[in-house]
């Protein structure tokens, strides 16, 4: 009878549990579609549910009384409803999408960004390497991207239809006087800077915010790696440079150096050319960093690079000889200075020497000296996630001395800047980024420069942008010398229209552009003028591929550019000779075991000279990588495979411009003393 007692107590008190359970129901949607994997709770208990992929819930709780139910998903703000539980059933919730904060917001309208980046093209130095046949000019390598064309008689960068002196290179915010390595007329330069030692890589190619000036068409920002955290040695080899780096790690901070040597004498040897040099081309340069990071956020960073270079050739009656010292320096330091404050500074240096005997005529002298102090300051403020602003003044001042025959000049002038720029979360997936720049240059008048970028980011697939703006950049010395600095700045217009889209397998940009160049440098009355003018519009088309094969990348990069300008010596408006209307690259890149092999299709139609037209550009380049061990990369590459002569233009005598030689080839060696990564060699 006890038993029986007891067990009736147990069922009644069972019942009396279920009859306190309490059943939670409903649906969550973020619009129109259902929310799949949100986490569904009653605060304070733990009971809860996983919406299913349906976006139903429903489960018990013994909540009564009032009681809150909570959902959150990431990517979403979170929802709370606090009620009587019993009312909790068949909700219908709406989520919504969390807003992006502003210091998350890439906005890569009309650039491409290489290394340590969540833009959307990305590259590292192994990928500058292996790009075409650049054999690790970064110069080279950028001239894979859609927007720049072939010169090939000085192989700079050229960009949607601008000169090559307007795309300027930046190191860690601070200006580059000459970012290229000298050589002879009709012969590619290479850039200064070895891939190794940067960890970012942003190249504009228009509509970049008001901390960029002096240039016209696009710039190109390059950010040096950080303190280093163990020490790396190494060296590398080939027929034409010889390489040997390292570094050397502390606590807080690391000192690094690289020492090259380029040599084309042992090359010359082997293989022959259609140029006579007497004197083969020859480069010594050094590099060194020393980067510190403090304690209290402050990153103090310093880089010095030296080149000396020497090179004869034999032209007709004259046996040329350059010979030039290039030597620039930065110093940086960056800092959080309290309250969401970003505070910068920076110096840097940059000076230039030119000797060129024989440089026209056989017995003449050419010299030339040219220095730029680029001083900059800045600082940024993150004021909430929806505003970010920044602000910055800076001074280039610049000297420079020329001496021909009896034709020389002297020239001292700066630029003094400033800009402030304002990126702005207008609505959850609407973001402005508006920007004015100020500049003043003696005998000239103020510049007033607006530029603003509206962009739209549904998701992170997709963008669509729009930035237009003003640019300035103040003509080359030779020009300004002839009427005593009266010249002031040039200007261009930009306007460009970005679309692009981007899957785990699929990268697509399309961009059309439009620029409108006015105040150009023109010959008139024996003195340059600031009458000349242009335009340049075309269209832009880049896609890379991933997803065709396991270990196969592909990618298709197109332009199409318009332009016209009636500058320099012009006595009529034309196509610039270094201009070329359709550009095409197709590459591919495909790896097996140790190995990863490259190629390059590259063709750009012909260019318009006054004597005539050029025939159309075309070369196929291939590369091979292996890794010989985990301490030792092999490189080769030949570029031009077919034999192809191809033609850059014409002189004034009506000289076909070629070549020296129709094929390169190039292989190297880079070996590890210390880290287990081969391309760590020379790595900053």
């Amino acid at each position: 009878m006890k038993h029986r007692i007891i067990h009736i107590a147990l069922l009644l008190t069972s019942v009396c549990n279920l009859a306190a359970q309490t059943i939670i129901s409903g649906m969550v949607k973020s619009g129109q579609e259902p929310l799949a994997g949100a986490n569904v709770f009653i605060m304070g208990t733990i009971d809860g549910c996983l919406t299913d992929s349906l976006g139903r819930f429903s489960f018990s709780t013994s909540k009564t009384g009032e009681a809150s139910i909570k959902i959150t998903m990431i990517g979403f703000e979170e929802y709370m409803q606090t009620t009587d539980a019993c009312k909790l059933h068949n909700l219908s919730i709406q989520m919504k999408e969390k807003a992006t904060a502003i210091q998350e917001v890439v906005i890569s309208a009309s650039t491409y960004s290489f290394g340590k980046s969540d833009n959307f093209k990305t590259m590292d130095a192994l990928d500058v390497v292996m790009a075409g046949n650049s054999c690790g000019d970064i110069v080279a390598a950028l001239q894979t991207l859609p927007g720049t064309q072939k010169v090939g008689e000085n192989g700079k960068l050229y960009v949607r239809g601008g000169e090559s002196e307007e795309c300027q290179t930046f190191i860690n915010g601070m200006h580059v006087l000459v970012p290229y390595s000298t050589n002879t007329e009709n012969t590619a330069v290479r850039g200064r800077f070895s891939p190794f030692i940067f960890k970012g890589i942003n190249f504009s190619l228009g509509g970049y915010s008001g901390e960029y000036g002096q240039a016209l068409s696009s710039v190109l920002p390059m950010e040096t790696s950080d303190a280093a955290t163990s020490d790396k040695y190494g060296v590398s080899a080939s027929l034409v440079d010889w390489n040997i780096g390292g570094t050397k790690a502390y606590s807080h901070s690391s000192l690094s150096f690289n020492a090259a040597l380029t040599s084309l004498g042992i090359y010359n040897q082997l293989f022959s050319e259609r140029l006579d040099f007497n004197k083969p081309y020859l480069k010594l340069s050094g590099e060194s960093q020393y980067k510190n990071e403090f304690r209290n956020a402050g990153i103090l960073k310093t880089y010095v690079g030296y080149d000396f270079t020497s090179v004869g050739q034999h032209i007709d009656n004259q046996n040329l000889s350059l010979k030039e010292n290039n030597i620039y320096a930065n110093t940086t330091y960056k800092a959080q200075w309290g309250a969401g404050y970003t505070l910068f500074c920076g110096m840097a240096s940059s000076s230039v020497f030119n000797d060129i005997e024989d440089a026209k005529i056989a017995g003449d002298r050419y010299y030339n000296f040219r220095n730029e102090i680029h001083l900059k300051t800045g600082i940024r403020k993150i004021c909430s996630d929806a505003l970010k602003i920044s602000a910055g003044m800076e001074d280039y001042l610049r000297n420079s001395l020329m001496e021909y025959e009896n034709d020389c000049y002297k020239l001292d002038y700066n630029i003094l800047a400033a800009h402030i720029d304002a990126q702005w979360r207008m609505m959850p997936h609407v973001f402005l980024n508006i920007s004015t720049r100020t500049e003043y240059m003696a005998h000239a008048n103020w510049l007033f420069m607006p530029r603003a970028t509206l962009c739209y980011i549904p998701n992170k697939n997709f963008q669509l942008s729009f930035a237009t703006g003003r640019y300035s950049q103040t003509p080359e010395d030779d020009y300004l010398a002839t009427n005593k600095k009266s010249l002031g700045q040039s200007t261009a217009d930009h306007a460009i229209l970005s679309i692009q889209y981007k899957s785990p397998g699929t990268l697509i940009r399309i961009e059309p552009y439009w620029k409108k160049y006015q105040r150009l440098p023109l010959w008139e009355k024996g003195i340059y003028q600031p009458k000349g003018y242009g335009k340049s519009k075309g269209i832009d088309i880049f896609v890379e591929e991933h997803s065709l094969f396991k270990h196969l990348t592909t990618a298709f990069s197109y332009s199409y550019n318009d332009s016209k300008r009636f500058y320099h010596e012009y006595t009529e408006e034309r196509i610039p000779d270094y201009v070329s209307r359709h550009n095409l690259r197709l590459t591919a890149k495909y790896s097996f075991g140790k190995a990863i092999i490259g190629l390059t299709e590259s063709y750009a139609s012909g260019r318009h000279f006054l004597i005539a037209k050029t025939p159309h550009y075309n070369s196929v380049d291939i590369n091979l990588t292996y890794l010989l061990s985990p301490k030792v990369i092999i490189y080769s590459s030949l570029n031009n495979i077919l034999g192809r002569t191809n033609i850059f233009g014409y002189n004034t005598n009506g000289r076909s411009i070629v070549p020296s030689r129709d094929r390169f080839l190039y292989i190297g060696i880079f070996v590890s003393l210390k880290n287990n990564k081969a391309y760590d060699i020379s790595n900053f």
